[in-house]
């Protein structure tokens, strides 16, 4: 149900901006903002109930913090990226998007490494267990 709302709230974005373009073009971009606001303060709300759920989740099973943390840093600036990349590509400068995402996928391998360790360290104690 949360989707069905939220692609509801794109589409009257969409159509307010469609309407205002033919008749006050210069309050298209602040349109699409305020649009692009509501979305992302009501997906918001839907993301904390995932987190409390994550953050039970690594209570009960002993998982790491710090792996569900870089976990949600990853996917946070996945996000950042991708929403600033698309939002540059509207603009018509579809090179620098581009190097955005570039640079966006060498910091999410960066970001990865804690992770990476983290299974090789679970790796090399199953192999010694062996």
């Amino acid at each position: 149900m949360y989707i069905l709302r939220l692609c509801c709230i794109a589409v009257i974005t969409a159509v307010c901006a469609f309407i205002l373009k033919q008749n006050k073009s210069e309050l298209v971009p602040l349109c699409l903002l305020a649009g692009g606001v509501i979305m992302f303060l009501y997906a918001f709300d839907y993301l904390t109930e995932s987190i409390e759920f994550l953050k039970n989740f690594s209570e009960n099973t002993g998982v790491d913090n710090e792996i569900i943390r870089t976990v949600f840093k990853i996917v946070g600036i996945g996000f950042i990226v991708e929403l600033t990349a698309g939002s540059v590509k509207e603009l018509g400068f579809e090179g620098v998007a581009d190097k955005l995402i570039l640079c966006g996928k060498i910091i999410l391998f960066v970001a990865a490494i804690p992770i990476l360790s983290s299974t090789y360290k679970i790796i090399v104690s199953l192999i010694q267990l062996a």
